[in-house]
């Protein structure tokens, strides 16, 4: 576990060829180096609780490349981390109060950040945290220490000194698609492990201790129907490789993710269309796979010997809430995706880009067609790319809104980028904003 807390690479640089001036610029989301997350955290705590935070800690938001709607499913997805990180400056307290202050994605500290219009506080009792409270924003904080304290990821003591204080700030997008509940959860999560335990060393059960915790924070207390492939690239990434998780079997690997060598990038679009998983959209897919599993008497969807048909005998029982032609679908996307995210793993490994480019689009017309989980904000912004010269393209993340990512010419960065822009213009759709990667670091501490 030790690479990874080695440091992000440096990223490939956008050239944006309108000025910040401009109402139609181009905008693109930095991540703050790790110098001035300790700085900016640190000043936020200081000025909110007085005094010094025992430490600050970080953990990344995540792109998935491809596997999308198959961690539930126990499907194969290939993610990495972003650079884009939550960062938590922490320190113990002397009673069993969690007093979060937090700042909103991207803002600055300074000397009235702490009378900040936008900065969210909020003071949660732990005998208080449980299934459904606190039922805000709060609850992938103060949920994810009540689910590690619950499974013993983070030891507790019956001293009543449980307590934290914790100030966030965050470089990774909100509602993208691109996991911040996740940065937010695992920066908490390993913050509160490290302070509880200090001495205890953090192998590879504390890994899935701690991964445990933050994924039943977000179903339990939160009631965000995800999988666990979040939590999972947030706190075992390492900078320049992709994760391969099987979640049939719980193996993950490392994956060297190089194309700047070969001339290539990864960027992102955020299309900042609307984008949550509380709206009941993704837990309706996730209902049919259940279902079907359930039905069949297995333990994942791809343990049943013949999917499809367990999907249709599903639906004609009237389980699953949706006709048999939509199981057929649904549950033929997980047996695609699973497929292609197999062949596209090959493809990483084997730099085969052309080929890796070319699953990717696959990946999102299957999302699209057969799992229904695109938008026009979404499949405006992949086919940009693909027109503008992308190698692959597609939509990521749970889908209804967020983003998508492309692999293009490291010459094209900009292009691909303007033709994205400007079909979105043309369409009266959201303006998005752009992030140009490589895979960083996974969750670590700073200070």
């Amino acid at each position: 576990m030790t690479d990874s807390h080695a440091e992000p690479k440096d990223q490939p640089q956008p050239n944006p060829s309108h000025t910040p001036h401009d109402p139609e610029a181009i905008r693109w989301t930095e991540a703050r180096s790790d110098q001035q997350l300790i700085a900016d955290a640190t000043t936020l705590f200081t000025e909110t609780f007085g005094g010094k935070p025992d430490g600050v800690w970080a953990a990344p938001g995540r792109v998935n490349l491809i596997g999308d709607h198959v961690d539930y499913a126990g499907g194969v997805s290939i993610p990495f981390a972003l650079p884009h990180v939550t960062a938590v400056a922490a320190r113990r307290r002397t009673d069993d109060t969690i007093s979060i202050v937090s700042l909103p994605p991207g803002a600055a500290t300074g000397t009235d950040d702490v009378t900040h219009p936008e900065a969210l506080r909020t003071t949660v009792a732990l005998a208080g945290i449980g299934p459904g409270h606190p039922a805000d924003w709060s609850g992938y904080v103060a949920g994810t220490i009540w689910a590690g304290h619950q499974n013993g990821a983070i030891p507790s003591s019956d001293q009543q000194d449980n307590g934290l204080d914790l100030a966030i700030i965050s470089d990774a997008p909100l509602g993208s698609g691109l996991s911040s509940s996740a940065a937010l959860e695992c920066s908490v999560a390993l913050a509160a492990r490290e302070l509880a335990a200090p001495e205890q060393p953090l192998d590879q059960a504390a890994y899935q201790l701690l991964i445990d915790a933050a994924i039943r924070a977000e179903n339990d207390v939160v009631g965000a129907s995800t999988g666990g492939l979040d939590q999972r690239s947030s706190l075992l990434a390492t900078a320049g490789h992709a994760l391969a998780i099987d979640f049939r079997t719980n193996v993950v690997n490392q994956v060297a993710c190089d194309v700047e060598s070969d001339g290539l990038a990864f960027l992102v679009a955020d299309t900042n269309a609307p984008h949550s998983l509380l709206d009941g959209q993704y837990a309706s897919r996730r209902g049919v796979i259940d279902a079907v599993t359930a039905h069949a008497g297995a333990s994942t969807l791809l343990d049943i010997e013949d999917p499809l048909a367990a999907a249709t005998s599903c639906a004609d029982a009237d389980e699953s809430a949706v006709t048999p032609e939509v199981a057929h679908m649904r549950v033929q996307h997980v047996i695609d995706e699973t497929a292609r995210t197999l062949r596209a793993q090959d493809a990483l490994n084997s730099k085969n880009w052309k080929e890796f480019g070319r699953l990717m689009n696959e990946s999102h017309e299957s999302l699209r067609d057969l799992y229904d989980v695109s938008t026009p904000e979404l499949n405006s912004a992949r086919d940009a790319a693909l027109d503008a010269g992308a190698v692959g393209a597609r939509m990521t993340g749970g889908g209804f809104g967020g983003s998508i990512i492309a692999l293009v010419p490291t010459d094209r960065i900009t292009a691909v980028a303007q033709e994205i822009h400007q079909r979105t213009v043309d369409k009266k759709l959201p303006n998005p904003t752009f992030l140009a990667i490589t895979p960083a670091a996974g969750a670590r501490r700073l200070v």
